[in-house]
């Protein structure tokens, strides 16, 4: 009874009292916890957005930066490491909130890593001229418990935590709300409508991959047969062939640039491991971020380039850094998600022939090895099943010629008001904006419709739909679907 009885009152202090936990010095708090049950509108008369938004218990500013139409704060808000047992210890998530009027719908921006501290906008809050709300996925860096317990890094956690900050900011942004994200961001936007269905009043996933069934991965060799021009790809198989025909050369000098930069390669095992990596990635890459037209700048004949070409070219497009502790240690919680739950791409290289050592290698091998993994092949099995059965009012962009959307997410019978599309050569970048004309504007007129906020003639004519903000260079230029571009094998 007791045992229970303590439980019970450490939910209550989580849920009723203003976390300070690794607060930074000179940062503004809540004044003081509310009484638990208190609403935001019993704690004062204050009308200033940051005045409500740090009403909520648990929520901290950290950084408010002034910009033109909006108010733009940086926060933190105290969630439990285990949404099972709250009671078992809090950590502090970072988000951000980009705020144009509570009478405007919001956009729940989810990227999957860390969350950018500078205002940006995505497409869809550009489209409804709304909120936006970003979030750091829990485990990546300072958004990480201390001592970290991994086996508290999945996806339904994860979609805890967006459920947890939605219900708080519901009560001030009342209006529809739509989460979105790109590529791991994609992701965790369509976990979130998985486990909480009724939060959103619509989704919009860019380039999310779907790994339905980790060990078979035949899509991707079937992709790489054909994407692009056979001109191309045999430019790319040509340098990645030479880099490792090579690999003495070469990795003398990836010897020379680690000393140089400091890096040290102990959770990959050795340089040569390493190095392999970052070479085996130099296909995928390159189709993953480059377009058709950027053929023109690789080698034109591998065999005929020096080493220091094939070198430039390897590193500007896989980057000799990623592999490195220092590359992968930003990136450890998406390798432990990838090799725990989310599945990870193995494709074959037939043109590499045997000069391979060790394959494409497994996530496994790019987490350290004191935090124990175990993979759960039902996780991705059951997100695929409800999205093919019960998809409502979701939105999947995909690029023609991006290796990620070779296992993507597919609709069946049951989904409503759902809609895959793919762009024509489009890579991981792709976005609503590129799709041909009718199928922008049928996306288009869908995020205004479940926004809340189509204009009348677009509800006639959806012909009509475009973005009702104007184009901004310091908030839309941000490819959000690109911001973990080293290390390519990450979503």
């Amino acid at each position: 009874m007791r045992k229970a009885l303590r439980g019970i009152l450490s939910l209550a202090v989580l849920i009723g009292t203003v976390g300070a936990t690794g607060a930074s010095a000179g940062a503004a708090t809540a004044a003081g916890p509310a009484p638990l049950g208190t609403a935001a509108s019993d704690r004062g008369t204050s009308t200033d957005i940051k005045d409500r938004i740090l009403a909520i218990p648990g929520m901290r500013l950290v950084e408010e930066k002034p910009y033109a139409g909006y108010r733009y704060f940086v926060l933190e808000y105290t969630q439990p490491v285990d949404h099972r047992r709250p009671w078992k210890g809090t950590f502090q998530q970072r988000l951000t909130v980009l705020h144009k009027d509570t009478s405007r719908p919001t956009v729940f921006y989810t990227g999957g890593y860390n969350v950018s501290t500078n205002p940006s906008r995505s497409e869809p809050t550009r489209i409804v001229d709304g909120n936006q709300v970003s979030l750091e996925y829990r485990f990546f860096t300072p958004s990480r418990p201390s001592p970290a317990d991994w086996s508290k890094l999945d996806i339904w956690q994860a979609a805890s935590d967006q459920h947890r900050i939605f219900t708080a900011l519901k009560r001030i942004y009342s209006e529809n709300w739509i989460t979105t994200g790109g590529s791991k961001g994609g992701m965790t936007a369509t976990y979130y409508e998985r486990f909480y269905p009724r939060d959103m009043d619509g989704v919009v996933a860019y380039v999310a991959p779907n790994d339905v069934v980790n060990r078979e991965d035949s899509a991707y060799d079937r992709f790489f047969a054909r994407v692009g021009t056979k001109e191309c790809r045999d430019k790319l198989s040509g340098v990645q062939r030479q880099a490792l025909i090579r690999r003495g050369p070469l990795e003398e000098m990836y010897e020379q640039y680690a000393r140089e930069n400091g890096y040290t390669f102990r959770t990959t095992g050795s340089l040569d491991r390493a190095y392999e990596a970052v070479v085996m990635d130099y296909v995928w890459a390159f189709w993953q971020y480059s377009l058709l037209a950027d053929c023109d700048r690789l080698p034109a004949d591998a065999t005929k380039a020096t080493d220091e070409e094939i070198w430039k070219s390897v590193d500007a497009i896989s980057g000799f850094s990623a592999y490195t502790d220092q590359g992968l240690e930003r990136y450890t919680p998406y390798y432990y998600q990838a090799g725990t739950q989310l599945g990870s791409p193995d494709i074959e290289q037939p043109w590499l022939g045997d000069l391979s050592r060790y394959g494409y290698q497994p996530p496994r091998n790019f987490v350290p090895r004191s935090i124990p993994m175990r993979f759960r092949p039902q996780a991705m099995r059951d997100v695929d099943t409800w999205v093919r059965h019960h998809a409502r009012n979701m939105l999947y962009v995909y690029g023609e010629n991006d290796p990620w959307g070779a296992e993507r997410f597919r609709l069946g019978a049951g989904a409503r008001d759902s809609y895959v599309f793919t762009v024509p050569g489009g890579n991981h970048g792709s976005n609503v904006a590129g799709l041909v004309p009718s199928e922008n504007a049928t996306a288009t007129a869908a995020i205004l419709r479940w926004a809340g906020v189509a204009p009348a003639a677009v509800q006639q004519d959806e012909s009509k739909a475009k973005p009702l903000a104007k184009f901004d260079a310091r908030l839309d230029n941000k490819d959000l679907t690109t911001d973990h571009r080293l290390g390519v094998r990450r979503p």
